[in-house]
């Protein structure tokens, strides 16, 4: 195993016992105790915060090393990637306001549904908007892509083909888009699988940034 492929630990058991754990809470816990894990201080955001804060220093880190941000693209990408973890950290603690809890300044709780001083709750420009295209970059990075060239459909310049994810990323892709997709279908016969799936979906999401960055890296350093 080169350093470039994540042991099996990060990429296929941690994400399989998570959405076991995820459903027997589901079934074993009560919807309010639930809701107070999903809470703005909860189990789910805290997690979502570290994983953004830990892509944040290694995609910065990979923007100021010479050695991996080697191109103007690799360099454009990470610094890219950086700006992005660092405003999603910062969303996700409404950029201090979970720590020190301070409150909300009355003009901003007017346009922010939540009253908390973050852009995400202000428009779905800054929330489902984003979050939907990622969720699409996760699929067409780890699923379409890798269809299309392994029929000889499509061929990527060489600087735009070294940013895709490796394969193994492929299984916590599948954890952020099927679990969804089995939601959909429950959702038609009335029964609730997640109390809120859409933060357990951004878990999952945080953390496929997090092993991208890293093994994005990783193959750049071994090239």
């Amino acid at each position: 195993m080169t350093k470039k492929q994540l042991a099996p630990l990060y990429w296929l058991w941690i994400p399989i016992v998570a959405m076991c754990i995820q459903i027997i809470l589901e079934v074993s816990i009560d919807s309010k105790t639930l809701s107070i894990m999903h809470s703005e201080n909860g189990l789910h955001e805290s997690l979502q915060a570290l994983l953004m804060i830990i892509s944040f220093f290694v995609a910065l880190y990979c923007t100021v090393n010479s050695k991996i941000s080697r191109t103007l693209i690799l360099r454009g990408w990470f610094a890219l990637a950086a700006l992005c973890c660092f405003y999603v950290a910062g969303e996700e603690v409404s950029w201090g306001q979970h720590i020190w809890d301070w409150a909300t300044p009355e003009f901003w709780s007017e346009v922010n549904d939540q009253q908390e001083t973050n852009l995400h709750n202000t428009s779905s420009w800054f929330d489902q908007k984003p979050r939907l295209l990622l969720i699409l970059a996760i699929v067409i990075g780890t699923m379409i892509i890798p269809l299309l060239k392994k029929y000889n459909l499509l061929t990527l310049p060489a600087q735009l083909d070294e940013l895709l994810p490796t394969k193994n990323l492929l299984v916590v892709a599948l954890f952020v888009v099927v679990p969804q997709l089995i939601e959909k279908i429950s959702e038609l016969f009335d029964i609730v699988l997640f109390v809120r799936f859409s933060e357990v979906q951004e878990l999952y999401i945080f953390y496929f940034v997090m092993l991208y960055l890293l093994t994005l890296k990783n193959k750049i350093n071994e090239s």
